[in-house]
């Protein structure tokens, strides 16, 4: 193994010397090993084959219970077979292509971009993006308020640096956080960072307009021309868009290939874009050249970090994918989709505008699956907190919402019907209302 990891990362420090600099230590050590999976892999189509340990008909077909085959009784014979069987650490061929296909929609043909790799789930993904880039003390630059898994999956897990980067200045969104962040993180010249970017966002909802978009990805380009930088586009809400002039792509597609210091990495999956919240099909993908001779070696790091953490992806999730990425109305599946959500989000919109902005101020909202807003002066300066909100309509007004930090209010409106947003926004604002009134006067 120390001979083939000595290979294969001078051939990637070769072909791709940035990304190799950017490592984590486990990155640089991760080499997918030559061990059961891969040497059943290489015994896959032989007469006699006594690789792999999992339970077969002796023919290679699976030996399920009898409920669980009658569950999928719905796929065909070889589908069923595959949905009971381990799938290969890299995923199914055909699901990975389909899912390329799927993201490249509106991409020119020459951005370079790897074959999809197949994860559980998108917090998979990021973890794996964690993992070869995120080691102990490095800088991730994340714009807040943000997700709050990515303090567990860079800081906890990894020792990582978290560094927030404010995404509003005076209520209107920052293009420019990022690099402000990683200007005042105290960064060795050359020391390789990375950026979080979550568009459309969570919990913000919010996209960047054409014009922002462009002065993100010049901000971003800066960095670059720098030091070694390694942006993780989270695009677990990619696609959900409600107005017409935001932009759509993924900022991806706008960062790989654009500097040999910018490593590009993408997050996808499943879960939002077909509303396949059970299946944990993710993907992992690079903005690396498919021709690229680093290609071979990103996969086995990665194939080696998905052996060490679970083995395998689900077999099950993959294939029900399969179903949706080749039903011929596929577009007509998604758009009943994200017409229900851009009805609902049309309605915490209106809500939301009419907010007394003494007690909430909205923030900017076009997309994803929330709503946030900051609390306002007359709640602030009492010192009330977003979590003696959450607190007291839990108690009080039956109503949950997500507290973000002491300042910031999510509403998830995926998850509520269209006619109850309004009197949801409504309890929310009583609320506040009443622990203001509550509170002492403003000090002055």
């Amino acid at each position: 193994m120390h001979d083939l990891l000595e290979r294969a990362n001078g051939q990637l420090r070769a072909a791709e010397p940035a990304l190799f600099s950017a490592l984590s230590p486990l990155g640089r050590r991760a080499l997918y090993p030559p061990d059961i999976p891969f040497q059943a892999a290489q015994a896959k189509n032989k007469t006699y084959n006594g690789t792999i340990g999992q339970i077969t008909d002796g023919k290679g077909g699976a030996v399920p219970l009898a409920a669980m085959s009658a569950a999928l009784s719905g796929l065909s014979p070889a589908e069923r077979n595959r949905a009971l069987l381990y799938s290969p650490i890299e995923g199914f061929a055909d699901v990975r292509r389909l899912w390329q296909g799927w993201q490249r929609r509106g991409v020119a043909a020459d951005v370079p971009a790897t074959l999809p790799l197949v994860v559980d789930g998108l917090t998979h993904g990021l973890a794996l993006a964690a993992e070869l880039f995120a080691g102990e003390g490095r800088v991730v630059a994340v714009p807040t308020p943000y997700w709050g898994n990515y303090d567990q999956i860079f800081g906890l897990r990894l020792g990582a640096r978290v560094v927030s980067a404010p995404a509003y200045h005076d209520g209107q969104y920052d293009p420019r956080a990022i690099a402000r962040a990683l200007d005042g993180a105290g960064l060795a010249p050359g020391e390789p960072a990375v950026a979080i970017l979550n568009v459309p966002s969570n919990p913000g909802g919010y996209s960047p307009t054409a014009a922002e978009r462009t002065d993100l990805v010049a901000s971003l380009l800066a960095v670059a021309a720098e030091r070694p930088f390694v942006v993780i586009c989270d695009d677990a809400y990619s696609g959900l868009v409600f107005e017409p002039a935001i932009p759509r792509l993924s900022p991806f597609w706008d960062l790989a290939g654009q500097h040999p210091n910018l490593i590009a990495l993408k997050v996808d999956g499943t879960t939002k874009e077909l509303s396949y919240f059970g299946g944990r099909v993710g993907f992992l993908t690079f903005g690396v050249a498919a021709d690229s001779p680093a290609v071979e070696v990103l996969e086995s790091k990665v194939k080696c970090l998905v052996r060490a953490g679970v083995g395998s992806p689900v077999s099950t999730g993959q294939v029900l994918a399969v179903q949706a990425l080749t039903a011929p109305d596929l577009d007509a599946q998604v758009a009943v989709v994200h017409e229900l959500l851009g009805r609902r989000f049309r309605a915490l919109a209106a809500a939301f505008r009419a907010l007394d902005r003494e007690l909430l101020r909205p923030l900017p909202m076009n997309s994803g699956c929330f709503g946030l807003a900051e609390l306002g002066p007359k709640a602030r300066d009492r010192g009330v907190t977003a979590e003696a909100i959450r607190q007291y309509l839990l108690e009080h007004e039956d109503t949950g919402v997500v507290a973000i930090g002491d300042d910031f209010v999510r509403v998830a409106f995926c998850s509520v019907d269209e006619s109850a947003l309004p009197e949801l926004v409504a309890r929310l604002e009583r609320g506040v209302a009443e622990l203001a009134r509550q509170a002492s006067p403003v000090r002055g």
